[in-house]
């Protein structure tokens, strides 16, 4: 076994405190990378309408988020926008009108939400929020929607998540929440997949009742039919006696 050496021990832990601090880092920038604010879920139907919730982590450990403002695509406006209430805040719904009118079921839509701001509450730190949005009908003609959002926290600081959102290496250090919009067919393949799992199953144990029920009644009548021959031979025996 070697043994280190009085003059070697001081680099050692030299090399070992700075492995240790750069470890530190790594984690440390990992975490901040991943606290975003962020749409959930991340993909929905175009054309569908969808309940996306906007998920906004603290990131300071001397302030608390005191205020949320969601500014909704204005090249995709919705005609249909509505906010669950959420304990301790207060939502303000904004509209704007459109420079090309929209056509509804209803008619005509010529203004549509353009800002949801949430005021009164707070997110301490180490805790995170979800506020929901009811939104559609979501557009057909684009992959993506983006929610350009400022964070404003307690001792006056608003981050602006509104970097167009990249994934891999070259994600920007204030992405904005972005929803994905697939196809139709997509979405309904991986539904209806599911609704077979679903189902299957069930058929199978209503398959098992109904055998199940048949053969009960089954040995119903065959034990009464045998209660009646023995009666039926008990009479003739008394019979001939």
């Amino acid at each position: 076994m070697a043994f280190l050496s009085h003059a070697s021990r001081p680099v050692a832990r030299r090399v070992g405190a700075v492995a240790a601090l750069s470890a530190a880092s790594v984690l440390g920038l990992a975490s901040a990378a991943s606290a975003h604010v962020t749409a959930n879920p991340k993909t929905a139907e175009k054309g569908s309408y969808a309940k996306i919730s906007f998920r906004v982590p603290n990131e300071r450990d001397d302030a608390s988020t005191t205020k949320l403002v969601v500014n909704l695509p204005a090249d995709h406006p919705l005609s249909s926008v509505s906010v669950r209430p959420l304990p301790g805040w207060t939502a303000k719904v904004e509209k704007a009108k459109l420079a090309q009118p929209i056509k509804t079921e209803g008619g005509e839509l010529t203004e549509a939400v353009s800002k949801i701001t949430w005021t009164g509450g707070k997110i301490e730190a180490g805790q995170f929020q979800e506020f929901d949005v009811s939104m559609g009908p979501l557009p057909t003609d684009t992959d993506q929607l983006v929610f350009k959002t400022d964070q404003t926290y307690s001792n006056g600081e608003v981050v602006k998540w509104e970097e167009n959102p990249v994934d891999g290496p070259n994600e920007p250090e204030h992405p904005a929440p972005a929803l994905k919009l697939v196809p139709k067919q997509e979405a309904g393949g991986t539904a209806q997949a599911g609704l077979t799992a679903q189902v299957k199953p069930q058929a199978t144990a209503s398959s098992d009742d109904g055998t199940a029920r048949l053969l009960g009644g089954v040995g119903i009548g065959v034990g009464a039919l045998g209660l009646l021959a023995a009666a039926f031979a008990l009479t003739r025996a008394r019979t001939r006696s």
